[in-house]
Formats: C-alpha cells, structure tokens, sequence
C-alpha cells in the first residue's frame, strides 16, 4: 500500500441540512433496476425497517451539465432534514461504505455537510479524498484544532466548500483552504454580495451560487461572476431509499469496549464481526474500495481485518456501531445468513474446502436479499475468489456445494440433500450434527425472543 492515504481508508458520503418541503422522488434499488415515484405532497409514510433515505441535489456548471451532488441526510421519506447534524454527519458517511459513492453520484463529486466534531475525528478519512467536497457548515468555529485538522485533510487530497459563507476575518485561513465558496442567492441581495466578494482576500475558490429559484438569478450569477449552481430552479432534491443489512446490536457495547484497547485483539474480535452480518458487509466493502490497491483475495474475516488495520476498523466499527444504535431487533433473515455462514465452516473440512472461505460465502450468499440487489452487484463489490464470487452468483461449482446443501436443508429438498451428500461421500449424521451446531451458534450470537430451535431431520 502507497502513502498515508492508502493507509487511512475510506468509502463515502455525508449530511446535508434543507428545510423546505419538496416533492418526493423515491429511488428503489431493486433487480439491478432504479425506479422513481413522484408524490404531490409530502405524505408520512411508515418506514420499512432496515430501511435508510438520504437526498441528493445536482450542482452545475455554467453549460448546465452536471458537475456535482449535494448529499443530503433524510430521517425517513419526507423530503426534509430534521434531527442532529452531527449525527447526520456519521450516519452518511456510514451510507458511503454501505452502498457505494458510484451508486449515490454516478463517479461525480460528492457534496457532503460537516460539522465540527466531524471534522475533528478521524470519520473523514473513510471518504474517498478524489470524490469528496468536505463542506464546511456555516456553524463551525475556525479553532486552530480545526484549521489544523482541515489542513491534514488537504494534504491528503481532500476538497473543501464553505457553506452559506458570510465574510468574517476570522475565516480567512479557512477561505485560504477552500475549493469552493457557496453562497445563499436568497440570503443576500446584490449590494451584500458584491460587499462580500470584496471582502474576500485573494483566493483561489470557485464561487458556488445556491438557491437559485429563477431563470434570472442564474443570469445574475453568471454576471456576478458564479461558475457553478445549485437550486430549485435546476432540480430539487431527489429522495433516495436505500435497504440496509440489519445489525446485530447485542454484541455492540461488547465491541466498544474491545475498540478502546491497542492493539487489538483479533481472536476476541473476529467472533464479534463474523456473528454481525452488517458489519462484515461494510468490512468487506471497505476491503474492496478503491482506496486499497489490494494485491489479493479476501478468503476470511480475519485477512480484512488485518488488512484494514487497526485505526481503520476502530473507525469502521465506530461509526457502524453509532449508526444503528437504537435501530430494533434483527430479523430472522439475519438468523438464516449466520446458520448457512457457520454450517458451511463446520463441513467444509469434510469436503476440502476452506472453513474461513465458506463462512464468508454462507453468510454472503443473503446479502442480496437483505438490501434487495441482485447476487451479480453483490459479488463485483467484495473482494473474493473468482470462484466464491461465481458461487454467490448460483454458478454450481465445487465452491458451492455446501452452501447448495444449506438451502436443500432449509427448504426441506431431502432428495437433493441425498444427491449432495453421496456425491460427496459424507453421511447423513455428519451433516445432522453440523446443522444442529450451526443453529445452536445463531442462538447464542443472535438470542430469539421466542423459542427457537427448529431444525429440520434429515430423512434417512
């Protein structure tokens, strides 16, 4: 791995504020196909759990192509912002590594909201610095800590936009650092503006006009000297519903403790992941982001976590932990993906197969369920085998057979089971007792509320 950048990691977006009510545009991402639905009006709908919504509005350029977007935190479907900018902060950055920055902006520049505490921690470096516009919330306090921060940012990579600038002197070692400069349209007459852009010292951003509403604010704009636009006159911001992979919360303050020692350890940690689907979803996706230039295949939890790092998965883990604290219980779908994730490690050995490799395979195999993309999306973003990756997508190779003999079980398919298991020279009991096991561990990493244990007999 090259530089402290590579050494820092990252995979996507942050927060956004925008109060004003707009109408809804629902992306659904579902059989590899992106649908959009309109409302009228801004109507309270029930939020499917496991469910998440962020907005993005597109920032232009002076030929009205797309330059940029504005990623914009959403608590649930109505199109407005509400709740703790911090948290808004987090929580996108969170989206990032959960459902990638080329889904969100298409391989454009991505806007995202910061505060200060954000800034402050080490969250910013999970973004991908050649994609991200750290934007400076206009509430921010230029503290030496956080022009300090801001400047290690800069030198590795990343951009700045100061938001809904007002000209104070203080903000000049800011204003120096900056890329872009946003100015409110609405909040400043022409007079306030041009007094503005004389108060600025000399600098080298790019002057960015927002709330642009009228076909003649744009035109003043370009006159003032803007080369770029954001606003309702061009779109307004479009609602994205994303699904999630439900967490395992019950091992969470577990995790935060084991995050607060140096170094790490792995042998109490890596049960921890492997017993958290959602965890080890945006374990692997991180692997695999671009950020990495991994030279090889991920074959087990372990190898990502080595491979990450210690300061990466401390802030990985942290900000998935704060992310889904207070979410509800998981659902049983959780349950099936670490039954099939830990029956396929416990009779792997009897095929020749590797046990770390067929954990990750048994769990990854409902990942596509759980966010509702199809298994060929899934497998390009995770750093495995070619042929694990062939195997997730229902290619039936050696790789597969037990996680072809994990579905028979749960569907009850005895004959297909009888075909596997003489084709593979295993017996009946072996795969009884590792069955029994595996669902037996569910229960203990993932406890019912009701019980539980329903294990199917395998027919003699």
């Amino acid at each position: 791995m090259r530089g402290r950048q590579q050494n820092r990691r990252r995979d996507l977006a942050t927060a956004a504020p925008g109060s004003d009510k707009e109408d809804v545009i629902e992306i659904r991402q579902e059989q590899a196909h992106v649908s959009f639905s309109y409302e009228a009006k801004e109507v309270e709908r029930p939020t499917p759990a496991g469910t998440r919504f962020l907005a993005r509005q597109p920032i232009l350029d002076c030929n009205g192509r797309v330059f940029g977007y504005e990623l914009l935190f959403r608590t649930g479907p109505l199109n407005v912002f509400s709740g703790d900018y911090d948290y808004a902060s987090r929580t996108m950055a969170d989206n990032t590594i959960l459902f990638g920055l080329e889904e969100l902006t298409g391989g454009h520049l991505a806007f995202f909201n910061c505060t200060q505490e954000f800034l402050l921690s080490d969250l910013p470096y999970l973004l991908p610095a050649e994609f991200t516009v750290l934007e400076i919330l206009e509430t921010v306090e230029p503290s030496n800590e956080l022009i300090e921060a801001c400047r290690a940012l800069r030198a590795e990579g990343y951009r700045f936009a100061l938001d809904d600038f007002i000209w104070q002197p203080q903000f000049a070692p800011l204003v120096g650092l900056a890329d872009f400069i946003k100015i409110d349209f609405l909040a400043l007459n022409q007079e306030e503006r041009k007094k503005l852009h004389a108060a600025l010292p000399r600098h080298r951003a790019t002057m960015l006009a927002e709330k642009i509403e009228t076909e003649e604010e744009r035109r003043q704009a370009r006159r003032e000297g803007y080369t770029l636009f954001q606003g309702y006159f061009f779109c307004r911001p479009q609602m994205m519903e994303m699904r999630t992979i439900p967490a395992n919360t019950l091992h969470h303050f577990e995790m935060l403790q084991l995050l607060m020692k140096s170094p790490l350890n792995l042998d109490k940690i890596c049960p921890l992941v492997e017993g958290d689907v959602s965890l080890a979803y945006r374990v692997l996706r991180l692997v695999n982001s671009a950020a990495y230039y991994l030279p090889r295949e991920v074959r087990s939890i372990r190898t990502a976590l080595v491979l990450l790092g210690d300061d990466i998965f401390r802030r990985l883990a942290t900000l998935a932990i704060t992310s889904e604290l207070g979410v509800g219980s998981s659902p049983e779908i959780v349950r099936m993906a670490l039954v099939r994730a830990r029956f396929c490690e416990l009779a792997a050995p009897r095929m020749g197969l590797a046990a770390d490799e067929q954990y990750l395979l048994g769990m990854a195999s409902l990942f596509p369920a759980m966010l509702r993309v199809p298994a060929e999306t899934i497998a390009a973003s995770l750093p495995l085998r070619k042929e694990i990756r062939d195997s997730l997508c229902g290619e039936a190779n050696a790789e597969r057979r037990l996680l072809t003999l994990a579905e028979a079980l749960e569907q009850g398919d005895w004959k297909h089971c009888d075909e596997i298991m003489q084709a593979s020279k295993i017996s009946p009991e072996q795969i009884l007792h590792n069955f029994e096991k595996a669902v037996r561990w569910s229960e203990t990493v993932l406890p019912s509320r009701r019980p539980a244990t329903q294990t199917r007999a395998l027919r003699a």
